[in-house]
């Protein structure tokens, strides 16, 4: 009896957020961050990629400087992918801002949507080219390399867990913490994504799919724009993680108030319903406990297709009716960075509650904040119509 009121108790705790870090377009540091959050420049450059000029959301040279000093700081490092590379240098900063040290026992689950794939199309290429894979070509494109060399670096003693979810693969992250939290099985998790997609083969299966951006607009992804005639998906790198503690504690920058989930069933392998069915169960889910006034803005998923912003917006719509909340997406400034997407989200999320300023899209329709920024719920979802809402909290 006293088992089971402690995993009720468990289950009801609050979760806190007590760090985010990340490096991508963005920068790598809270100030810089929300300092390029508060500027309308998108963050795309062009580059040779896929045997045509092609606009991506790199890191810029400071902090491709960051992660060399990193790769060359341990001999053992040199042979890793950025994706595990980006994953480090977050996590590295995340924990310091937690106040962890090697002596806590925490948990680390940080997924990726394509992972190694910059090594894996070389390690490739190199075959095709010689007849021999190299000696490390395996163990250095396993999906598993991430956590593994992440719990490495912070000598960690708790479990490690990647996944693939493609784009909800952070979100999932976060969902698999709380459980691990709430089930009593731990107290502290490290959780997010990582991606490093800016690869000729990755850039060309987009275009494959008919969703990447060829606009020549000021602002060529057009996430949020709904009345778009032609796909803008375009793709970022980065790397993004949170620590999660069990309970409500003193330095924590947000609370997880409710978490949702749902999967579409498929007519195809990249189907979403037309006013996406995932998304409208797992926003019902996240938000079962809470009031819809009180959700004050949105992070929508919104990669800049027609049929991907178009299907959440109507999701939306079918669960707050007339009066919808403030919304916004990232994706217009830094692309879509697959798998790390949601940990990004959170982060922007994050960074308006402590900041109560509402980012917007700069060619959307002008909304105005009204109220102080308390509630924010974030959305993802990935091929095979797996969406993740999380609810935060100040």
């Amino acid at each position: 009896m006293k088992q089971n009121k402690k995993i009720i108790h468990l289950q009801q705790q609050t979760i806190s957020i007590t760090a985010i870090a990340s490096i991508s377009p963005l920068g790598n540091t809270p100030e810089s961050i929300w300092e390029n959050y508060l500027n309308e420049n998108h963050c795309f450059t062009e580059h040779d990629l896929d045997h045509k000029k092609t606009y991506v959301a790199k890191l810029d040279t400071n902090l491709e400087e960051v992660v060399e000093v990193l790769r060359e700081s341990d001999n053992k490092y040199k042979s890793l992918d950025k994706s595990v590379l980006y994953a480090m240098v977050a996590s590295r900063k995340a924990m310091q801002n937690a106040g962890w040290t090697p002596k806590d026992i925490f948990g680390i689950n940080i997924g990726s949507s394509r992972g190694a794939t910059d090594l894996f199309e070389k390690h490739y290429q190199d075959y095709l080219e010689t007849g021999k894979a190299q000696t490390l070509a395996s163990p250095t494109t396993t999906l598993g390399n991430i956590s593994s060399w992440v719990a490495h670096d912070l000598q960690s003693s708790g479990p490690e867990i990647s996944h693939s979810i493609t784009c909800s693969t952070a979100l999932h992250a976060v969902l698999n913490g709380v459980a691990w939290l709430r089930a009593g099985m731990a107290d502290k998790f490290l959780v997010g994504g990582s991606e490093a997609p800016l690869t000729d083969f990755t850039i060309a299966q987009m275009r494959a799919l008919k969703i990447y951006s060829n606009s020549e607009e000021i602002y060529p992804n057009r996430a949020l724009d709904l009345d778009k005639k032609q796909n803008t998906m375009i793709l970022g790198e980065g790397a993004g993680v949170c620590c999660l503690e069990i309970g409500k504690k003193e330095n924590a920058l947000a609370f997880i108030e409710g978490i949702g989930y749902a999967t579409e069933i498929l007519e195809h392998n990249i189907s979403i319903s037309a006013e996406a069915t995932c998304f409208q169960k797992s926003m019902k889910m996240a938000l079962e406990n809470t009031d819809l006034s009180e959700v004050d803005v949105i992070v929508m998923h919104a990669p800049g297709t027609i049929k991907g912003d178009l299907t959440e917006y109507r999701a939306i719509e079918k669960i707050f009716g007339a009066t919808l909340p403030l919304l916004t997406t990232n994706k217009w400034k830094i692309g879509h960075t697959f798998g790390a997407s949601g940990i990004l989200s959170m982060e922007l999320a994050i960074l308006m509650m402590r900041h109560n300023t509402f980012i917007g899209v700069p060619f959307a329709e002008a909304q105005i904040q009204t109220k102080p920024i308390k509630k924010v719920l974030i959305n993802a979802v990935g091929f095979g119509g797996n969406a993740v809402s999380i609810l935060l909290s100040v």
